[in-house]
């Protein structure tokens, strides 16, 4: 056999292996798209780069199919109060590799991921390490540096690291003013709920998941109420120091001026007031995160 026949066996049989190659390639994705694959099969492939080397051009959309995914397994077991996420942090390794550019799965991401148990997976620090690969491979988003403050400050307590992190985001074109006002508030060490507010508003305000938006809701609505929670015991004090009494009702401080209103909760309803004169609200299940900040 010649040298000229010989490689045109083995270029019809390369052909052969890569067009067979390319159809099991579309099955896979067409079967990863269906409803009623699990997770075994999404993660068959535990690493992005071999998913990507056999996509065949399918990478982006392999991206937003594991990007799926990841979000309805957190979801799932968010909402079962789960203590284990252990296939998040793959899910999201996968799909940042098949997509650096998926500024989503980011930032998102490590939401989910850096949040306590059973709020999410409580791993602040594979939270930090998706962020630095996502900043990596997108050095312009300036929303990536805000989500790395973010995780620095309020789950790592490293206030170094978050005002690295804001500093350094508020240089990029683009970025809002505010992230040199929460790098100097982190140079301060400013560990109070004003600081925490801002951070969580600015959440509320950048996300994209529902999860994530009405876990920042009720973050803020929580730390809300813990303000004015401290305000009103203080003015309970001084109704007390005023009369001798400890006031039965609300409206008894209204009257004596110590008080404008009877004071109403983030979501209308009008704070307890308790006979030995402690504050509460009338619905905690409204406020999870209430007793967890709390400093009375």
């Amino acid at each position: 056999m010649n040298t000229s026949r010989k490689t045109t066996i083995v270029a019809a049989g390369l052909f052969l292996a890569l067009f067979a190659g390319s159809i099991l390639s579309q099955q896979k994705v067409q079967r990863l798209r269906g409803e009623d694959v699990t997770l075994e099969e999404i993660l068959y492939l535990p690493s992005g780069k071999a998913v990507k080397r056999l996509s065949l051009g399918y990478s982006s959309l392999l991206a937003d199919i594991y990007w799926t995914r990841a979000v309805q397994y957190f979801g799932a077991r968010h909402l079962k109060h789960s203590t284990h996420y252990e296939l998040l942090y793959p899910l999201l390794k996968i799909t940042t590799e098949l997509d650096p550019h998926l500024v989503v799965a980011y930032e998102t991401g490590a939401v989910f991921l850096c949040q306590p148990i059973p709020d999410g997976a409580g791993d602040p620090d594979k939270a930090v390490a998706l962020l630095e690969q996502g900043i990596k491979e997108n050095p312009e988003a300036w929303h990536m540096y805000f989500t790395l403050g973010f995780v620095q400050y309020l789950e790592r307590h490293d206030y170094k690291a978050a005002e690295q992190a804001f500093h350094r985001g508020s240089e990029i074109p683009g970025a809002l003013p505010w992230m040199r006002i929460m790098a100097a508030r982190m140079a301060e060490h400013a560990d109070d709920r004003d600081t925490a507010m801002l951070l969580w508003k600015g959440v509320y305000d950048s996300a994209h998941e529902d999860m994530v938006r009405e876990t920042a809701r009720k973050h803020m609505a929580s730390l809300e109420a813990e303000m004015t929670i401290e305000i009103l015991k203080k003015l309970v004090q001084t109704y007390h120091d005023r009369t001798g009494n400890l006031p039965a009702a609300w409206v008894d401080m209204v009257r004596a001026g110590v008080l404008s209103q009877v004071p109403l909760d983030p979501t209308g309803h009008v704070y307890k007031l308790g006979q030995d004169g402690m504050v509460g609200v009338e619905d905690p299940k409204q406020f999870p995160y209430l007793d967890k900040n709390r400093k009375d």
